[in-house]
């Protein structure tokens, strides 16, 4: 599915291919949520990065996390005029790219279901919303974006 986005302000734009477009997790980490939480939470498609088409990189910034006293080898891009979260790229899976859905302009597919993750950094104020059929995980599940959207048939 092709996909396009934007931060808030327009000064960066990006293209992308993705086989994984449905929104089907909420990341309740402290990364996530401080960085591009709304409600408590971030949610991350999947794409290919090497379709990943940028217009207005010079108002790109990054961000590397810090994990366990270290940073993270995970880069976070933001535009650095309006602050919105844009995507992550993390050079240990490389053919990746993780937009946040909340930058998606494209209307994405609802989710059958969601996964909620990192539930162990859950805040007190922020009510956990699931279904019947939503998994729950106090870390990070074994199943991957990819392998949810083949369980569910939803591969594009």
């Amino acid at each position: 599915m092709h996909l396009e986005g934007s931060c808030h302000c327009g000064a960066v734009s990006f293209s992308l291919e993705s086989k994984h477009p449905t929104p089907f997790n909420r990341c309740y980490c402290s990364i996530c949520r401080k960085t591009a939480g709304s409600g408590g939470y971030a949610i991350n498609l999947s794409g290919d990065f090497d379709s990943l088409i940028i217009e207005g990189t010079e108002n790109i910034s990054k961000y590397h996390a810090k994990i366990d006293g270290g940073e993270s080898p995970a880069e976070r891009s933001f535009c650095k005029t309006c602050g919105s979260a844009l995507w992550l790229w993390d050079p240990r899976w490389p053919k990746l790219v993780h937009p946040q859905a909340g930058a998606i302009n494209t209307p994405l597919p609802t989710a059958p279901e969601l996964t909620h993750l990192m539930l162990e950094a859950k805040p007190d104020w922020v009510p956990l919303e699931k279904s019947a059929k939503d998994q729950c995980f106090d870390a990070y599940p074994e199943e991957s974006i990819e392998a949810w959207h083949k369980r569910l048939g939803l591969e594009r």
